[in-house]
């Protein structure tokens, strides 16, 4: 499956790298002179083998693996023309301009479809491509604010707070690779491609899961909890006598092994507490005497003890502590690709394990145009002369 990857940033980049891993041939059209932004969002920065600065910043490293760089500029005639040749040989586009800028270009579904009836074409905007909102742009922060995500993240006494990851383009490009699979899929029975339109917006409300129905069927609009759960209590950190343990409870059973591992088994029998409805109407009083109980040992004492009658805990670590645990090497979180720049460059590893296929970790996130001649010459056959035609007048850019 080829796929034609006009995104940049991160929520385009996320899908086609999980296409990529699939074992898609991504090819990344990139600008002239800049290429994706993220290029430049260093520092820090992949180095060499003296240790210099190789340019390739690790934000751009995090999204890119599995993919062919080509520089095309599309403000020039030349230039769109190759793209839907290119367009014409895919099986999928993915693009995140604000709408109506694919249509300004010529390159939008409607005037692709056309030469490639199968294309699946995914469009991935702030707020869709219908609609008040659809013409403003918008990014991750300002989605996970308007979107209700800020506001039941935090603590309940302090100022909202965003997660510490973009996770509203991440889970738009989650959405976007399934979506793109399920139209792939549909078009082995239909025989056509069809148009995918995903919203940085949307796809936030969709996934506030349990405290979006919480309000829609309770009618209370949901707050602030910290590491607390709405629903589910005990569920949460505790601190203990040199840092704190994070408790996740989902069951009477696994509450009764809890207290009794802090000497408190006598409020498993407590009607106040015996059931999870109980203990969410009586949370404050229950947490204040687990959180005594919790902060007389420390967390590797509460960690082992705990262990031994399986209740759901663990350790909050820092992300270097989460790499360098033997885990981490027992699953091959990390993995390395060659780089042209650098010796090597690693990853964090795709967690999907298949029985029979694989993951696949072909490149290393790609130069700045590496790979513009390669493609042109290889999928729509353009000799040395023309492709150094091209080059001449500003349509493309030939390497890094």
């Amino acid at each position: 499956m080829r796929v034609l990857d006009l995104t940049r940033v991160l929520a385009g980049p996320w899908a086609s790298q999980l296409l990529g891993d699939y074992g898609a041939d991504v090819i990344k059209v990139e600008k002239p002179g800049t290429g994706d932004d993220t290029r430049s969002w260093g520092p820090p920065w992949l180095t060499d083998a003296d240790g210099q600065p190789t340019g390739d910043s690790a934000y751009f490293l995090s999204t890119n693996r599995n993919k062919r760089s080509i520089c095309i500029d599309l403000a020039h005639a030349e230039g769109v023309g190759i793209v839907r040749e290119l367009a014409r040989k895919s099986d999928v586009l993915l693009e995140n301009f604000r709408a109506g800028t694919m249509r300004r270009f010529g390159l939008d579904y409607d005037a692709l479809k056309d030469i490639n009836p199968g294309l699946v074409y995914c469009s991935i905007t702030a707020y869709g491509q219908t609609g008040s909102r659809s013409a403003r742009p918008g990014y991750d922060a300002m989605v996970q604010a308007s979107g209700g995500l800020m506001s039941i993240t935090g603590e309940s006494n302090g100022p909202p707070q965003k997660v510490g990851v973009a996770i509203a383009d991440i889970m738009a490009g989650m959405y976007a690779a399934t979506a793109v699979l399920a139209a792939v899929c549909a078009r082995q029975e239909s025989g056509a491609g069809q148009y995918v339109d995903v919203p940085l917006y949307d796809t936030q409300v969709a996934w506030l899961a349990n405290q979006a129905m919480n309000f829609l069927v309770g009618g209370s609009v949901p707050g602030r909890l910290g590491t607390a759960h709405p629903n589910l209590v005990p569920y949460q950190a505790f601190p203990t006598s040199d840092s704190h343990i994070m408790l996740a409870i989902g069951s009477d059973r696994q509450f009764a092994d809890c207290v009794t591992c802090l000497g408190l088994g006598e409020l498993a029998r407590d009607d106040r507490y015996a059931t999870n409805a109980a203990r969410v109407m009586n949370r404050h009083d229950l947490v204040e005497r687990m959180s005594a109980a919790f902060s007389g040992q420390a967390t590797e004492h509460w960690l082992r003890v705990l262990g031994e009658r399986r209740v759901p805990a663990g350790p909050i670590n820092n992300v270097g502590e989460v790499f360098s645990e033997d885990y981490a090497y027992e699953r091959e979180f990390v993995r390395h690709n060659t780089h042209p720049r650098a010796s090597e460059v690693p990853t964090v590893a795709n967690p999907v394990r298949f029985s029979s296929s694989q993951v696949e970790y072909r490149f290393a996130p790609p130069l700045h145009g590496q790979h513009t001649a390669e493609i042109l010459a290889g999928e729509l056959g353009l000799s040395d002369g023309e492709i150094d035609r091209l080059a001449s007048v500003g349509a493309i850019q030939v390497g890094a």
